[in-house]
C-alpha cells in the first residue's frame, strides 16, 4: 500500500495531547523533536526525564515523588522506578466530587445509569467503611466475582484506598477455573453477584459460588450483589451460610464522608492478575499501584489522546486487564463507559447506538467482533450518525488487514484506527496509537513511549522488516512484580528473561515494518515450523478469516514423518460444508495472501473453536490434542465442549 488509510491534519495534530506534552519536553529538557520517532527515541534514551515529565504532565497526587527517578536503569529485573515516592492509586482516580458525570452504565436488557463523580465518591467512601470494619487492612486481598458494573469500578477503588490488593474475574468463569485464579492468593473477602444477563438470558450462579466459596478457607465475608434478583435473602444466606452480607444494605449505615487515603510506596502490591493457564495452573500476576497508574494514564493520555469529559468505551469482562484500562479512564479525565451482557444484543448494532446515544469519542474492542459485524454486514457509517467517535482501539489478538477495510469502508472514513498490543503481563502495551502519525493497513502504528520494543532474531539481533521475537530491552514502569507463590521469583524469570538475559522476550512474534510500525505474527509459541520455516499463524488466520464462508479457524503444527506439517481447521457458516470448491477458495486465499509455504496439508471443518476466557484461540490445545496429550487446565477455557471437534478426528492421522 503506497498511502495511509488516515492521515491528521495540522490542526488536529496541533490540539492532540502527545504534540502538547512534546513541546512541554522542549521547554524543559532543550530537545528539538519534529515527529513521534523522535519523541520516541527521546523517552527510551533518557527514561528518568521522560517518566518524571509524564508524572508532572499527568498531574499524579502523592505525598512524594522523591528525588531519584530510576535506580538500577542498567537492570531489567533490578530496575526501581521512583523508589522514594508515596501515593494512592485511587486517590489518584477520584479526582473529583462534583455534579458532572463520572461514568455511564448500559446492560443489554436496557438498564442504564449516569454516574456522578460525587455519587462515586460517596460509594467508594462507603464501601471503604465497610472493608476496614470486616477487617481489611494494608496487603489483604480482596476478590470479586463480578460483571462489568459500576459497583465492581467502586470495590476496587475502595480496596486499593486502604492498600488493600485486589483481583477479579468474570461469572461467566466456571467454579475451578475461578478457584485456580483467585484461591491461590488467599482472600480474606469475596465480592460477588447472584448471576449474570448474556443473550437475554439470565444466569443464577448460587452453586458455582457455594462450591467457590467452600473452595477457599481463607474468606472471612462475602458480599453479595443482588443483581439479577435470583432467590430471597434466605435461600441465599442458606446456600452460602453465616459469611454473606448483603450489599448496598449493608453500606446504609456508613456515612458518605471524606475517604482517608494512605499513601504507599510505588511498589506497593495493588493488583494480581492472571494467565490464561492453558500450559499448567493460571500464573498469579502482581502489580503495583504506581506501576500501573503511571504507564496506564500514559495510555490514556497520550497514546489514546482522551481529553476531559470524553466517553471512553472499551468492551470487556472484569477477567481481563483492559477492564483496568476502561476504568483509569476517570484518572485521565475520561468518561469510562461500562457495557454489561452481549455485545450483540439486543440488537447486533447495540454498541453503536450507545456510541450515538452517549457521545462515545474512543470505541474499543476486539478483531474478532469487527469480523462478527462484518460478516453480518452490518454498515454503522450508513445507519449511525458517529459524529462523536474519533478513535477506535482493537486488541485481544492481530487485525487483520481485511479489519481495516471495514473499519474505513464500512464505520467511518474519518477516524484513526489503533490496533494495540500488549498482554496481562504488562498491564498495558508495547505498541499502541500515535495520535499524530498516519495509520497504514494492517500495522499498529508505533512502538509504545517510554517502551523499548524491538524484534530479535534467533541469535539476539535487532531486525527491520523481519520476523522475530518481541522484546523490550530496557527497563519499563509496568513490568510485574513478581508471580504470586514464586519462591526465588524463579518462574517469572524462565518466563520472560531466560530467552535472552536482560531483555524482556514477550512471546510473540513480530515485525517491525518501513513506517517504524508493527505487525504481529501471533504467538511465538504457536508458530509452525514445516521445513524449517518459521510460520506466524496471524498469517494464514487473515487469509482465511476474510473469506465471507469462513466464520473462525484455528490452526496447529503436527509432527509427521519425523517432520511438522500445517493442520487447519475451519467452522464455516450456517449451512456451508466444505467440500472441493471451498477448500480450493481457502487454499487460493491462502497463497494469495501469503505463500505456498504456508499452505496446510490438511484442512476439516469443526463445529466450533476453542478459546481462553480472555479471547484468546488455543492453539496449544489443539495441538496437544492432535498429538493425543491430555489438554491441561480445561477450566480457563470459555467453550471447553469444543474441543470434543478435535478429539473425533481420525483422518488427520494419515
Amino acid at each position: 500500500m503506497t498511502q495511509p488509510l488516515w492521515t491528521p491534519s495540522k490542526s488536529e495534530i496541533a490540539s492532540t495531547n502527545l504534540w502538547t506534552f512534546m513541546e512541554a519536553v522542549e521547554r524543559e529538557w532543550g530537545v528539538s523533536m519534529i515527529d513521534y520517532s523522535d519523541l520516541w527515541q527521546w523517552s527510551v534514551d533518557q527514561p528518568e526525564q521522560f517518566w518524571r515529565t509524564l508524572w508532572d504532565f499527568t498531574g499524579i497526587i502523592s505525598e512524594t515523588r522523591g528525588d531519584v527517578d530510576l535506580e538500577s536503569g542498567h537492570d531489567m529485573i533490578a530496575a526501581k522506578f521512583f523508589p522514594k515516592a508515596r501515593l494512592n492509586f485511587a486517590e489518584n482516580i477520584l479526582r473529583r466530587r462534583d455534579d458532572h458525570t463520572a461514568c455511564i452504565f448500559w446492560r443489554e436488557d436496557g438498564f442504564k445509569r449516569h454516574i456522578t463523580w460525587e455519587d462515586l465518591y460517596d460509594q467508594v467512601s462507603k464501601a471503604q467503611q465497610l472493608l476496614i470494619d470486616l477487617g481489611v487492612g494494608r496487603g489483604d486481598r480482596v476478590v470479586a466475582f463480578l460483571p462489568n458494573t459500576p459497583e465492581a469500578l467502586v470495590f476496587m477503588l475502595a480496596t486499593t484506598s486502604i492498600g488493600g490488593i485486589w483481583s477479579s474475574c468474570s461469572p461467566d468463569f466456571g467454579a475451578q477455573g475461578t478457584l485456580d485464579r483467585i484461591g491461590q492468593i488467599d482472600p480474606k473477602i469475596l465480592f460477588s453477584v447472584d448471576g449474570y444477563f448474556y443473550g437475554g438470558k439470565r444466569f443464577p450462579i448460587a452453586d458455582r459460588l457455594k462450591e467457590i466459596v467452600t473452595g477457599i478457607s481463607s474468606l472471612k465475608h462475602v458480599v453479595l450483589v443482588d443483581y439479577i434478583g435470583e432467590g430471597s435473602t434466605s435461600d441465599q444466606e442458606k446456600i452460602l451460610g453465616e459469611k454473606v452480607i448483603h450489599y448496598p444494605e449493608a453500606v446504609f449505615q456508613y456515612p458518605a464522608r471524606d475517604i482517608t487515603f494512605e499513601r504507599y510506596p510505588f511498589d506497593e502490591p495493588a493488583f494480581v492478575l492472571y494467565t490464561s493457564g492453558t500450559t499448567g495452573n493460571p500464573k498469579c500476576i502482581v502489580h503495583s499501584a504506581g506501576r500501573s497508574l503511571i504507564k496506564l494514564l500514559k495510555e490514556h493520555v497520550l497514546h489514546f489522546d482522551v481529553k476531559p469529559d470524553d466517553r471512553f468505551f472499551y468492551f470487556t469482562t472484569t477477567g481481563w486487564n483492559m477492564w483496568y484500562t476502561l476504568v483509569t479512564a476517570l484518572g485521565a479525565g475520561g468518561v469510562p463507559v461500562i457495557y454489561d451482557g452481549s455485545p450483540f444484543f439486543p440488537k447486533k448494532d447495540i454498541l453503536f447506538d450507545m456510541v450515538d446515544d452517549e457521545g462515545i469519542a474512543i470505541f474499543g474492542t476486539s478483531p474478532k467482533y469487527l469480523d462478527a459485524i462484518m460478516k453480518e454486514g452490518l454498515t454503522p457509517r450508513k445507519s449511525h450518525d458517529l459524529h462523536s467517535l474519533k478513535t477506535i482501539l482493537s486488541t485481544g489478538s492481530p487485525l487483520a488487514p481485511a479489519g481495516f477495510d471495514y473499519v474505513y469502508n464500512s464505520i467511518k472514513k474519518k477516524i484513526r484506527l489503533s490496533s494495540i498490543s500488549g498482554g496481562t503481563e504488562i498491564m498495558a502495551t508495547f505498541a499502541n496509537g500515535n495520535p499524530i502519525g498516519p495509520v497504514w493497513r494492517g500495522e499498529l502504528q508505533a512502538p509504545t513511549l517510554g517502551m523499548e520494543t524491538s524484534v530479535f532474531d534467533e541469535h539476539g539481533n535487532s531486525i527491520v522488516g523481519k520476523r522475530g521475537e518481541l522484546v523490550c530491552v530496557s527497563p519499563f514502569p509496568s513490568r510485574p512484580l513478581k508471580f504470586w507463590n514464586d519462591p526465588g521469583n524463579q518462574r517469572y524469570h524462565e518466563t520472560y528473561y531466560s530467552r535472552f538475559p536482560n531483555i524482556w522476550c514477550h512471546g510473540d512474534f513480530a515485525e517491525i515494518t518501513e513506517h517504524g510500525g508493527l505487525i504481529i505474527h501471533g504467538r511465538s509459541d504457536a508458530t509452525l515450523n514445516p521445513g524449517g520455516i518459521r510460520i506466524g499463524t496471524a498469517d494464514i488466520y487473515r487469509a482465511v478469516e476474510s473469506l465471507p464462508s469462513v466464520v473462525d479457524s484455528i490452526v496447529v503444527g503436527q509432527q509427521w514423518n519425523g517432520e511438522e506439517r500445517v493442520i487447519l481447521f475451519v467452522k464455516l457458516r450456517s449451512g456451508v460444508s466444505l467440500d472441493a470448491d471451498i477448500e480450493a477458495t481457502i487454499r487460493g486465499a491462502i497463497q494469495e495472501h501469503t505463500t505456498r509455504r504456508y499452505m496446510p496439508a490438511k484442512i476439516f471443518q469443526v463445529e466450533d473453536i476453542p478459546y481462553t476466557i480472555n479471547g484468546k484461540k488455543l492453539e496449544l490445545a489443539v495441538r496437544d490434542i492432535i498429538h493425543d496429550k491430555p489438554v491441561r487446565n480445561v477450566s480457563s477455557i470459555v467453550n471447553p465442549e469444543s474441543l470434543d471437534c478435535f478429539a473425533n478426528f481420525d483422518m488427520f492421522k494419515s
